[in-house]
This record gives structure tokens, sequence and C-alpha cells, in this order.
């Protein structure tokens, strides 16, 4: 009789570690479904970005979208990402990603105005902070 006692006991045990790992992988998943859509504004005026506009901040897992507008054309690169693309004046320009890397990511401009756009400040900044 006591065999059979203790191979019912092994078998509860056994069905709650897996209720208890499956509740975990529940809780993982969750979470992870909490990245938001987020979309920012931005709007460049003499090769400058207004100071309420140069701090992007997002959650990691987040997709993000930035919409530039400008009154000169630009090549905008979005360091960290190595994301490129360009705005044309008086047009607003659309890059989507999804915030995968985490830290400070500088955007800096290239057109025809710079002469090396990497020793300018950054026209902005992207903070994307872990979830």
């Amino acid at each position: 009789m006591s065999l059979h006692r203790d191979t019912e006991k092994r078998r509860h045990s056994r069905r709650r570690a897996l209720r208890i790992v499956a509740a975990i992988g529940a809780a993982i998943a969750i979470s992870r479904v909490h990245a938001a859509a987020v979309a920012f504004d931005i709007r460049v005026q003499n090769g400058r970005v207004p100071g309420d506009m140069r701090l992007v901040r997002v959650k990691e897992g987040d997709v993000v979208t930035l919409r530039v507008t400008s009154d000169r054309p630009l090549d905008l690169h979005l360091h960290g990402y190595d994301i490129e693309w360009r705005v044309q004046p008086g047009v607003t320009s659309t890059q989507t990603f999804t915030a995968r890397l985490t830290g400070r990511f500088p955007v800096h401009a290239h057109g025809a105005s710079a002469t090396n756009a990497h020793d300018d400040a950054p026209l902005l900044y992207v903070e994307v902070y872990p979830r």
C-alpha cells in the first residue's frame, strides 16, 4: 500500500511542478505583451530640434515611430540601430523600428550643410529603457 501512496505523491508533485512552470511561463509571456506602439512628432527647423522634442523615451520592445518634418533636406541616422532615412522639406518622413536595444542612442543629421555631422551635437536622443 505504501508503494501506491509514494507513486501518487510523486505524480501529484510532478503535476504541481508543471502548473508552477506553466504559470511562470505565462507571466513572462504576458510581461512581453505589454510592448506599446508609440509615435513622436519631431520638427527640425534651421538644423535644430526644439528642446521639448530632443529626447524620445521608450521601453524595450516598444514599436517606435518617428515622424519628422524639416525646413531643409536631411539624411537622418539613428546610431546603435544603424537606421538611416531621408527627410524632404515640408514633407513628413516616417521611420518605424522595434526598440530591441537598451541605452541612449543619438540621431545625427547628414545633409548638404554638414561637413562631418558626427562632430556636431545630435539633433535628438532616443533612450530605450529595459522593460
